[in-house]
């Protein structure tokens, strides 16, 4: 009887321990995938993307009038003015942000660049609440130009519905499409810049400055949208 008993025990702890070998080895099947996508992902470097010297980082989303925006959190974005944007600008001496609590519509104008005595305004991409507004800029306006991805983003917004305000943005595929047209146009405009695009460099800081005869007011606003 003891020895039945002990052929019973030893049977039933070598299928428990083969039913938990087992249960870990289906766990690690499942978890390995996962972990594995979640590495690559992890370690995936978006390929900085220059259109005719202009940068236009993959991991923007851009309206027409040459503003950025970038999620911040699931309903909040970050924006700014993209490259082509600051370096039209130039050398501004100041810029007028909203308040937090103002709400704006796509298309609305939402701040404004200021140099010599001109003023060009730009529209907010997406619909939103300014909830923030970046003060380091209005004290450098420089950092628009030095940064205008990073330390020089202007308002952050929030977005309370998660689909309209997302329309008229540029879809992924045709924005350096959309960018090379209007670095071509600025250029047709001001034959001066010309020799610029041809060298393919990285552009001036001022693409403006120095130019005889250009109409900063009037050719920021066509490209602003304003």
């Amino acid at each position: 009887m003891i020895w039945l008993s002990l052929v019973f025990f030893t049977f039933f702890a070598g299928a428990l321990a083969d039913y938990l070998v087992q249960r870990v080895r289906a766990r690690a099947a499942v978890a390995e995938p996962a972990l594995e996508s979640a590495a690559i992902r992890g370690s995936m470097s978006l390929v900085p993307r220059y259109v005719e010297g202009f940068y236009v980082p993959e991991e923007m989303q851009y309206h027409p009038g040459h503003m950025w925006l970038k999620r911040d959190w699931r309903n909040t974005v970050r924006v700014g003015a993209d490259e082509f944007a600051a370096r039209l600008a130039g050398k501004i001496s100041m810029v007028d942000l909203p308040k937090p609590g103002q709400w704006f519509r796509q298309g609305e104008t939402i701040l404004k660049l200021h140099r010599n005595g001109e003023v060009a305004a730009m529209v907010a991409p997406i619909d939103g609440e300014v909830v923030e507004v970046n003060r380091e800029v209005l004290a450098d306006p420089s950092l628009l130009r030095r940064d205008s991805y990073g330390k020089g983003w202007l308002v952050s917004l929030r977005v309370y519905d998660e689909t309209s305000p997302w329309r008229n943005l540029m879809p992924a595929s045709l924005v350096a499409t959309w960018m090379k047209d209007a670095i071509t146009r600025l250029y047709a405009k001001q034959s001066s810049l010309v020799a610029l695009a041809a060298d393919g460099g990285t552009p001036v800081d001022d693409l403006l400055a120095g130019v005889p005869g250009a109409e900063w007011e009037k050719i920021t606003k066509e490209f602003f949208l304003a």
